[in-house]
């Protein structure tokens, strides 16, 4: 029985390997999904467990000037991936709507399958955000919302782009992206030092970015519903697209309430003549006061 169960598994998962873009396989962590998942699994352990067990009796590394890199690299990157996403069809032939995979070897369809891998390879790299977190042993930011969205980011995208890279369910990767260049130089700005403080008085709009969009992933892929004559190759991929925006809008939706409308957090910003507050990826504020994350503000009191 177990034996036969096992059979049929195996012959499921070689069956569904079977569908993935073949233009794909010899990128790096996409011959199998082992390998992504892994490092996730990897991940998730490092950053509840043997992280801080690493970390207990050890003071918190001083990161201030890898930040600053690290932060402004992947504003550079994010910019690349959104320059790639417009030059491989979003401004050089596709309509914004019913937006087909081009399944060929032809140089633009192939510039969006690099793309599309490096948009996911952007997520493996961001796992950092949060080990950084463990290393400067800032463990009051890792929420559940932090760790989730990290974790599940890669892994759907492994699947979405061995199986669809491109056409209209590429939109939310590029929109993403898009925000990334916000938040990372946000970050940038913040880690650079208390001499930029005056520049990031909109670190309140953060979150309000977040949710715009989602808004608007959920709302291009809601076109498919209204085009029964769409033939996007994998329906699946728009209702999972749909899920994601509809489920994360729900989530820092409730935050904004929390924060904004309840008043359990607010965001302060230092005025002329009060002591400055000192920020570090945009994470963390000393003085006891205020962290952040992505635009996620918690107050504490000293």
């Amino acid at each position: 029985m177990l034996g036969e169960f096992v059979t049929r598994g195996v012959q499921i998962y070689e069956d569904l390997m079977k569908g993935t873009d073949p233009r794909l396989h010899s990128y790096p962590l996409m011959q199998s999904p082992f390998a992504m998942t892994a490092i996730i699994l990897g991940y998730v352990y490092f950053v509840l467990s043997l992280g801080p067990w690493i970390m207990a009796n050890r003071k918190p590394f001083d990161l201030k000037k890898l930040m600053v890199v690290y932060n402004f690299s992947m504003v550079a990157l994010s910019t690349f991936i959104v320059y790639e996403f417009l030059m491989s069809g979003w401004l050089t032939g596709y309509t914004w709507r019913c937006d087909l995979i081009d399944f060929s070897d032809n140089p633009i369809a192939l510039r969006m399958v690099r793309v599309a891998w490096l948009f996911f390879f952007s997520k493996i790299i961001e796992l950092l955000d949060t080990v950084f977190f463990i290393l400067r042993k800032k463990n009051s930011q890792i929420t559940f919302l932090h760790i989730f969205h990290h974790s599940i980011m890669p892994w759907t995208w492994w699947w979405g782009v061995s199986f669809a890279p491109g056409g209209m369910g590429s939109f939310h990767a590029m929109v993403n992206s898009i925000v990334h260049i916000i938040m990372y130089f946000y970050y940038g700005l913040s880690a650079a030092g208390p001499a930029f403080q005056k520049y990031l008085w909109w670190k309140k709009y953060m979150t309000a970015i977040q949710l715009v969009q989602f808004v608007l992933v959920s709302l291009h892929v809601t076109q498919y519903y209204f085009m029964p004559q769409c033939g996007y190759q994998f329906p699946v991929i728009i209702h999972l697209v749909w899920m994601y925006g509809t489920f994360f809008f729900v989530l820092f939706s409730n935050f904004w309430y929390q924060a904004y409308t309840k008043g359990k957090r607010l965001p302060k910003t230092p005025e002329q003549g009060t002591p400055c507050i000192r920020e570090e990826n945009g994470k963390h504020a000393e003085n006891g006061t205020i962290h952040t994350e992505n635009g996620n503000i918690k107050v504490k009191a000293n």
